[in-house]
């Protein structure tokens, strides 16, 4: 097989057991380590080249977390994230720079992840600019180009990121985004702050740019409703593990995670009749710390279904179903 089939028959993007654990220390001047947040604690998934993977699941579960260390702005405790059948989590340096415009971040605070003190053409122009190889003409004539891809005038490239809406913001973040034109695009809740006319209008734009770009895309969010939009497959996850992974329609149709049977369920139905006859999984408990998860199965404190193996031993996250996977001891 040549070198060019390999590349189009293996995945973008191929995670193994990534885990990030953040040290918690003690002591002002002699500070030891005394444990771990275990934010991510052995994920591992794959994205085929064009595709939508969902991620979703509660605040603090470690989604966010999940994409910055698949983009190396955290650096990863243990595991392999390959991009293109190259390793992220061994490049530094100038290997690591070379790689960076091929993998990109839409951030969740539109507001936030734009300087204040720059104008929109500024915000735009920056990647450019850090990576070299463009003249001022050819940053310029890209930026109108990119506001344009994104919906926005280019005569308002002046303007700074407060004259600007929420939903305009964010997709002013897209498109310093796309400036350097990747491959692979982190979008970290990218609607999560946003009105629920105007988040429409930005998944929308996404899947525009998706078709027209041919991006591929890790879709972190918590809102279910729009990950079934614009995803082909999901992944739900629950305190720094994946509980399940399946394509779009048969996590959604058929779940058999307890959790997200629990996630799905409190999904509000377009169907008044069907939305009042339907009895919504009320999980009990709190989310546990990450710092000190539940031995066994983490799930095993809020799940209706547990017994004591659960309790006594980590499920295997296992292909349950052709393309579906879980980690339960009681699914079949």
């Amino acid at each position: 097989m040549s070198e060019a089939t390999q590349a189009n028959t293996r995945p973008l993007l191929k995670v193994e057991g990534l885990k990030q654990h953040f040290p918690i220390t003690r002591g002002v001047i002699l500070s030891r380590t005394v444990g771990a947040v275990k934010a991510v604690d052995g994920v591992s998934f794959e994205i085929a080249r064009g595709e939508t993977l969902g991620l979703v699941g509660e605040s603090g579960c470690g989604k966010s977390t999940t994409g910055r260390a698949i983009l190396q702005l955290y650096r990863p405790t243990a595991g392999s994230v390959q991009f293109n059948g190259e390793e992220l989590t061994e490049l530094k340096g100038e290997d690591l720079a070379a790689v960076r415009p091929r993998i990109q971040m839409v951030f969740q605070d539109s507001y936030s992840s734009l300087n204040p003190r720059h104008s929109v053409a500024k915000i735009i122009a920056e990647p450019m600019v850090i990576n070299g190889g463009y003249s001022r003409p050819e940053m310029s004539a890209r930026v109108s180009e990119l506001l344009e891809l994104v919906g926005l005038n280019p005569q308002h490239r002046s303007r700074y990121p407060h004259e600007f809406s929420g939903g305009q913001r964010q997709r002013i973040g897209i498109a310093r985004a796309l400036a350097l034109n990747p491959e692979f695009v982190v979008c970290d809740e990218p609607i999560s702050a946003l009105d629920v006319s105007i988040q429409a209008q930005v998944v929308n734009l996404l899947q525009r740019l998706q078709n027209e770009l041919g991006l591929t895309y890790l879709f972190i969010a918590h809102d279910l409703s729009m990950v079934r939009h614009i995803s082909n497959r999901v992944a739900v996850m629950y305190l720094g593990k994946i509980m399940e992974l399946a394509d779009n329609a048969d996590l959604f149709n058929e779940p058999l995670h307890p959790y997200t049977q629990s996630l799905i369920s409190a999904v509000p139905l377009p169907d008044p009749k069907a939305e009042r006859e339907r009895k919504p999984i009320l999980l009990k408990g709190d989310l546990p710390s990450p710092s000190n998860p539940p031995v066994g199965c983490v799930f095993h404190t809020r799940c209706p279904l547990a017994q004591a193996v659960c309790a006594e031993k980590v499920p295997e996250y296992r292909e349950v179903r052709d393309r579906h996977w879980a980690a339960c001891h009681f699914v079949e």
